[in-house]
Protein backbone atom coordinates (compact mmCIF):
# COMPACT_ATOMS: atom_id res chain seq x y z
CA UNK A 1 0.00 0.00 0.00
CA UNK A 2 1.33 3.52 -0.85
CA UNK A 3 -0.24 5.02 2.30
CA UNK A 4 1.43 8.23 3.37
CA UNK A 5 4.00 8.51 0.69
CA UNK A 6 4.76 12.22 -0.42
CA UNK A 7 6.19 12.26 -3.45
CA UNK A 8 7.77 9.98 -6.31
CA UNK A 9 11.33 8.54 -5.50
CA UNK A 10 11.83 8.58 -9.39
CA UNK A 11 14.28 5.31 -8.42
CA UNK A 12 17.57 7.56 -7.33
CA UNK A 13 18.79 8.78 -3.99
CA UNK A 14 17.48 11.84 -2.32
CA UNK A 15 20.57 14.34 -3.48
CA UNK A 16 20.40 13.05 -7.06
CA UNK A 17 16.54 14.41 -6.70
CA UNK A 18 16.88 17.07 -5.48
CA UNK A 19 19.83 18.22 -8.35
CA UNK A 20 17.67 16.71 -11.02
CA UNK A 21 14.21 18.94 -9.59
CA UNK A 22 16.32 22.41 -10.16
CA UNK A 23 17.82 21.38 -13.69
CA UNK A 24 14.87 20.44 -14.87
CA UNK A 25 13.06 23.92 -13.04
CA UNK A 26 15.80 25.78 -14.72
CA UNK A 27 15.16 24.73 -18.16
CA UNK A 28 11.25 25.07 -17.58
CA UNK A 29 11.49 28.53 -16.44
CA UNK A 30 14.02 29.48 -19.28
CA UNK A 31 12.35 27.71 -22.39
CA UNK A 32 8.78 27.92 -21.01
CA UNK A 33 8.49 24.42 -22.25
CA UNK A 34 10.34 20.79 -21.83
CA UNK A 35 9.56 17.28 -22.72
CA UNK A 36 10.34 14.46 -20.35
CA UNK A 37 9.02 11.08 -18.70
CA UNK A 38 5.50 11.26 -17.14
CA UNK A 39 6.75 10.82 -13.29
CA UNK A 40 9.54 13.42 -14.01
CA UNK A 41 7.13 15.79 -15.01
CA UNK A 42 4.06 15.39 -12.03
CA UNK A 43 7.06 15.60 -10.10
CA UNK A 44 8.13 18.55 -11.77
CA UNK A 45 5.06 20.33 -11.30
CA UNK A 46 4.96 19.84 -8.21
CA UNK A 47 7.97 22.16 -7.33
CA UNK A 48 7.21 24.57 -9.80
CA UNK A 49 4.04 25.38 -8.24
CA UNK A 50 5.40 25.73 -5.43
CA UNK A 51 8.19 27.91 -6.49
CA UNK A 52 5.77 30.17 -8.10
CA UNK A 53 3.49 30.60 -5.16
CA UNK A 54 6.97 31.71 -3.01
CA UNK A 55 7.54 33.90 -5.87
CA UNK A 56 3.80 35.54 -5.56
CA UNK A 57 4.96 37.58 -2.45
CA UNK A 58 7.71 39.23 -4.44
CA UNK A 59 9.83 39.85 -1.21
CA UNK A 60 13.20 40.30 0.15
CA UNK A 61 12.75 36.90 1.95
CA UNK A 62 10.98 35.32 -0.92
CA UNK A 63 13.84 36.00 -3.03
CA UNK A 64 16.34 34.95 -0.91
CA UNK A 65 13.83 31.36 -0.36
CA UNK A 66 13.77 31.23 -4.15
CA UNK A 67 17.47 31.37 -4.54
CA UNK A 68 18.19 28.46 -2.06
CA UNK A 69 15.39 26.35 -3.69
CA UNK A 70 16.60 27.16 -7.21
CA UNK A 71 20.38 28.55 -7.05
CA UNK A 72 20.40 30.24 -10.62
CA UNK A 73 20.29 33.79 -10.04
CA UNK A 74 18.82 33.85 -14.05
CA UNK A 75 15.95 31.94 -13.39
CA UNK A 76 14.76 33.52 -10.40
CA UNK A 77 15.04 37.06 -11.75
CA UNK A 78 13.19 35.74 -14.93
CA UNK A 79 10.46 33.87 -12.52
CA UNK A 80 9.64 36.86 -10.86
CA UNK A 81 9.73 39.21 -13.72
CA UNK A 82 7.96 37.41 -16.26
CA UNK A 83 6.07 34.53 -14.80
CA UNK A 84 4.82 35.47 -11.47
CA UNK A 85 3.08 38.49 -12.62
CA UNK A 86 0.82 36.32 -14.99
CA UNK A 87 -0.74 34.30 -12.25
CA UNK A 88 -0.52 36.77 -9.29
CA UNK A 89 -4.80 36.26 -9.29
CA UNK A 90 -4.63 32.74 -9.62
CA UNK A 91 -4.56 29.93 -6.59
CA UNK A 92 -2.99 26.99 -8.41
CA UNK A 93 -2.58 25.36 -11.69
CA UNK A 94 0.35 27.23 -13.17
CA UNK A 95 1.87 24.61 -15.22
CA UNK A 96 0.08 22.04 -17.39
CA UNK A 97 0.84 18.67 -18.62
CA UNK A 98 0.08 17.06 -21.63
CA UNK A 99 1.21 13.57 -22.89
CA UNK A 100 2.27 13.21 -26.09
CA UNK A 101 3.18 9.43 -26.39
CA UNK A 102 6.19 7.09 -25.66
CA UNK A 103 9.82 7.40 -25.87
CA UNK A 104 11.53 5.51 -28.97
CA UNK A 105 14.07 3.43 -27.20
CA UNK A 106 12.66 2.51 -23.81
CA UNK A 107 8.69 2.90 -25.01
CA UNK A 108 9.10 5.07 -21.64
CA UNK A 109 5.69 7.90 -21.23
CA UNK A 110 6.83 11.15 -22.77
CA UNK A 111 4.97 14.25 -21.73
CA UNK A 112 5.05 18.13 -22.18
CA UNK A 113 5.29 20.27 -19.40
CA UNK A 114 4.87 24.14 -19.94
CA UNK A 115 3.26 26.98 -18.27
CA UNK A 116 0.13 27.62 -19.04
Amino acid sequence: MRHRKAYRTLSIDSEKRKALLRNLAIALIEHGQIKTTDAKAKELSRFVSKLVTIGKKNTLSSRRLLLSRLPHKQSVKKLLVDIVPKYTERNGGFVGIYKIGFRKGDAAKISLIKFQ
